[in-house]
Parts: C-alpha cells; sequence; structure tokens
C-alpha cells in the first residue's frame, strides 16, 4: 500500500464504539458528492482503500481500515425534504436518528425503526440494515426506504427502491458500505397521534418462559423487547423482563400536542435533577467486574417482580443507550463487544441455553442481554431469522481476550448449528467460514460479482470487510 502522498495531517487513530478495537488510519471529511468521489480518485491513484464511517457506533470494525482512508460522511447531514402530509422525507446520509424523530415528530410521526440509540446516521442505519423492538411486526430499517440515491465508486450514480434497480436497492441496503455510497435517502415515516407510549413491563422466571413471552407479545404489542440476567444460572437460567409497548390511538392521551413536542422528548442531563449524567460511568466502572455485575442483575430482577403498566415517551423508550454518556467506557481500558446471534424459532430455546452455560462454565459472563422477536427479509447480507435474537455485551481485558476469542469462536458453532445467523454492525469475531456457512455460497458470490460491477477497482474495503470476506489487501484483525 503506498501511503507518502498523503498529508500527515489526515492521520489519525480511531475505534469502534466500544473500545475493544483500533485502527491507524487517514481520515478525510466529505460534505456533498463531488468530495466523495474526490477521495475515490485519489484513493484510486495511490493504491489505497476507503472504508465508510458515520457516527461511528458499530460494536466491531465495520468502520475501520487499518492503513487505509477513512471517509467520514457526518458532514453530509441534511434534511432535503419533509412533507408533514404523506409522511415522506429525504435526506443524506449523515442525518441522525435524532435530527430525523426531531424533524417529523412535532407534525405527528416517528421514525418507524430506530436502533437503541439516537446518534446513529441514516446512511450508517442503512449499511446494516439495523433493526429495533419491532422488527416482527415492521421489519428492518430497509423495508422503511421508499427510494435511495448512492455514488457508485466508479463515479456513476444510481437511483435504486425495490422496483427500480431491484438488485441494488437490496445490495447496498445491508452491504456494510462495501457496494457504494448513500447521497439520499426517502423514507416512509409511521404517523403517531401522541409522544407516549403504553408500557407493559413484567418478569420471565426463566429462558423458556422468557421467549414464550416474546412470542406472545411481539404480534399483539407495537414493540417487544426483553432484558435477560446473564448471570443467572440453575432453574433461574433465561429469567429476566419484558418490556411491551403500544401506541395511543387518536384521542387516547390528553394534550397530545404537548407530548409530540422535542422538549416533551429530551432525555434529562441529569440524575435526580441535580446529578451530571456525563460522570456516572466513572461511578459504574467498580462494578463492572463479575460480582458487582451479579449483584446488579439480580437486584434488577428482584426490583421488577411486580408487573406494571405506565406511559413513556418515545425517546425515552426507545433510546435506552443514551440514557448514560460515555455508559461503554466503564468497561474500562479493554472495551466491551457485543455478541448477537438470530436464531430460528425451533431451536433458540436450546441454543441459546447452551451458550449462556458455556459462558458461565468458561467464567465469562455476558454482562447484558438483550433479546428481541425477528422475521425474515428479503436484504442479501441478511441478519433475519423467523426467530429471536439474543444480544450479549461482554468485557474485555487483556487476561481475557484469547479466552473471549476462543469462546466466541464455540458460540459461533453452536449457532450455525442451529440454524442462526450474524449481524454484521456486532460480531467481532465472525470469520469468512463461519460467514459462509450462515450466508450460503450462492449469497457470496452473487455479492462479490455486485461488487465487481458496482467498484470495479475494488476500493471499498474496511478491516470487517476483509475479516469476513477474506484476505484482500493483506489485512486480518481479530480480538487477539
Amino acid at each position: 500500500m503506498t501511503t507518502a502522498a498523503l498529508p500527515d495531517e489526515h492521520f489519525t487513530y480511531l475505534e469502534n464504539f466500544g473500545h475493544s478495537l483500533r485502527a491507524a488510519v487517514y481520515l478525510y471529511k466529505a460534505a456533498n458528492i463531488e468530495e466523495i468521489y474526490a477521495v475515490f480518485k485519489f484513493a484510486r491513484k495511490n493504491g489505497l482503500k476507503v472504508a465508510l464511517r458515520g457516527a461511528g457506533r458499530s460494536y466491531n470494525d465495520a468502520a475501520l481500515n487499518s492503513g487505509g482512508i477513512v471517509m467520514d460522511l457526518t458532514g453530509m447531514n441534511k434534511i432535503l425534504a419533509w412533507n408533514p402530509e404523506t409522511g415522506l422525507i429525504t435526506a443524506e446520509p449523515g442525518v441522525t436518528l435524532e435530527k430525523l424523530w426531531k424533524t417529523v415528530l412535532p407534525d405527528g410521526w416517528w421514525p418507524p425503526v430506530v436502533s437503541g440509540t439516537m446518534t446513529t446516521t441514516l446512511g450508517g442505519c442503512l449499511g446494516m440494515n439495523i433493526h429495533g423492538k419491532n422488527n416482527f411486526k415492521l421489519g428492518t430499517i430497509g423495508e422503511q426506504v421508499v427510494e435511495f440515491t448512492a455514488l457508485l465508486p466508479t463515479g456513476a450514480q444510481v437511483t435504486c427502491s425495490p422496483t427500480l434497480n431491484g438488485d441494488l436497492f437490496y445490495s447496498l441496503i445491508s452491504g456494510m458500505g462495501m457496494l457504494g455510497v448513500f447521497t439520499s435517502i426517502t423514507m416512509q415515516m409511521k404517523k403517531v397521534y401522541s409522544g407516549m407510549l403504553k408500557v407493559h413491563a413484567f418478569n420471565v422466571p426463566d429462558l423458556d418462559r422468557h421467549l414464550d413471552a416474546i412470542a406472545e407479545c411481539a404480534p399483539e404489542n407495537s414493540y417487544t423487547v426483553g432484558w435477560l440476567d446473564t448471570t443467572a444460572s440453575g432453574k433461574g437460567l433465561g429469567r429476566g423482563q419484558l418490556h411491551a409497548a403500544k401506541y395511543l390511538g387518536e384521542g387516547e392521551y390528553p394534550l397530545p400536542a404537548k407530548t409530540l413536542q422535542v422538549s416533551h422528548q429530551t432525555l434529562p442531563a441529569h440524575l435526580f435533577g441535580v446529578f451530571p449524567k456525563s460522570i456516572i460511568h466513572y461511578f459504574m466502572s467498580p462494578f463492572m467486574i463479575n460480582p458487582g455485575v451479579r449483584l446488579i442483575n439480580s437486584a434488577k430482577y428482584f426490583a421488577g417482580m411486580r408487573e406494571s403498566h405506565y406511559l413513556q415517551s418515545h425517546a425515552a423508550f426507545h433510546f435506552l443507550l443514551d440514557y448514560v454518556p460515555d455508559w461503554e467506557k466503564a468497561y474500562g481500558r479493554g472495551g466491551m463487544i457485543q455478541y448477537q446471534s438470530f436464531v430460528p424459532k425451533e431451536t433458540a430455546k436450546d441454543a441459546w441455553r447452551e451458550l449462556l452455560t458455556l459462558s458461565h462454565k468458561r467464567g465469562l459472563p455476558a454482562f447484558l442481554g438483550v433479546t428481541k422477536r425477528h422475521r425474515p427479509d428479503k436484504f442479501l447480507l441478511s441478519h433475519a431469522v423467523d426467530g429471536f435474537s439474543l444480544a450479549l455485551d461482554f468485557k474485555i481485558t487483556s487476561g481475557s481476550r484469547a479466552r473471549m476469542q476462543a469462546m466466541l469462536q464455540e458460540f459461533d458453532q453452536l449457532v450455525t448449528d442451529a440454524g442462526g445467523r450474524f449481524y454484521f454492525a456486532k460480531n467481532s469475531e465472525t470469520s469468512p467460514e463461519t460467514a459462509s456457512g450462515f450466508l450460503g455460497e450462492e449469497t457470496i458470490k452473487r455479492f462479490k460479482a455486485l461488487k465487481r460491477r458496482t467498484d470495479p477497482y475494488n476500493l471499498l474495503e474496511s478491516d470487517l470487510y476483509r475479516r469476513v470476506f477474506g484476505k484482500l489487501s493483506g489485512n486480518h484483525r481479530n480480538l487477539a
């Protein structure tokens, strides 16, 4: 790789969201189509590869590119059109979910699919085809897209919809940013009549009841999500709490206009009105050890023994990861990773029982577990199944990296044996063999054929792409 032509002021180090992976890169910012293409031309001239980056919220190496260029698209953050009558919005890829909902909510609309944080960008969300707490009802974010435009590394600009350039529509969405760059995205918003949701929270005593309850709640509610006590074992293995929420109908809540205002949704910056949330992660850090997390999880479970019904704002219900700023820093210097598996409903209980039991046996329990119900979709690199997902947060230390890597490889085998799949925004250890196993050789052939068509000079690469689809330019990274 030739890097002598690159000016030093662009050289920097970037990390993943969990601060467990780091890469030396040349960072370029692009605020329009011309600047994007200029970076592509520069990269080709200098024999470099380019990875795309939005908010940098991926738990793995999706937005890292060791020794190459990372193109920051957060400067492309304009709302290009908004129609409050139809709920159609067109935005640039650097627009965050926060800017999106703040634009549409006062007019009685809400983004139909959102992640657990509002700081993700639309380009990143589409590149990974994110899901929310309503995947079983509304599918992924890609299913809410009416049309998008994209710039290919060749300089060609394409417009795609489910019926126009459909092969590119279903592959750029979910394509990890490896086929082209979204330049405008038109989406259909969801009509809402209140800024509040009706929430039902209740405990579940074990894994069997946990997944049975999600399966029962998902068809009947607008949103369903579970918290799983990852430290519980024995008869309590898989215990946790479910939160099911429904939209309020027209006229069902007094003063709906007030709840639709941005000020009513804003998450408070202080705890109890006085304690700055920005420093809470420092106080969390001493508890981020196995005994501390076991104590916290047990307290959370027993505190939720009483079933509850309450109203909660959309922002408070959806964006739990934004309650405590920089919460991921509480995991310490080694950082954290998230492992998320998607397993068919027929095999999920047995597979997850094995995962949780193995993590206890290895002395590496997850610190957090989140469960959801899912449905399949048409996107090329889909992670979806007719089943459930389990997301597990793990702390990484210098002493646990190698053991964690080995355990997660065991996890991969258990999940693939159960017919499961994985999510490219999350797992940090997925190998080419694992990817081939759950995607299938035909899907990988189709993806690589599309890449040769859209990116014939192979300019778009990330550490994730090289790790998952094989060695392409001498860079292969893992947790160790």
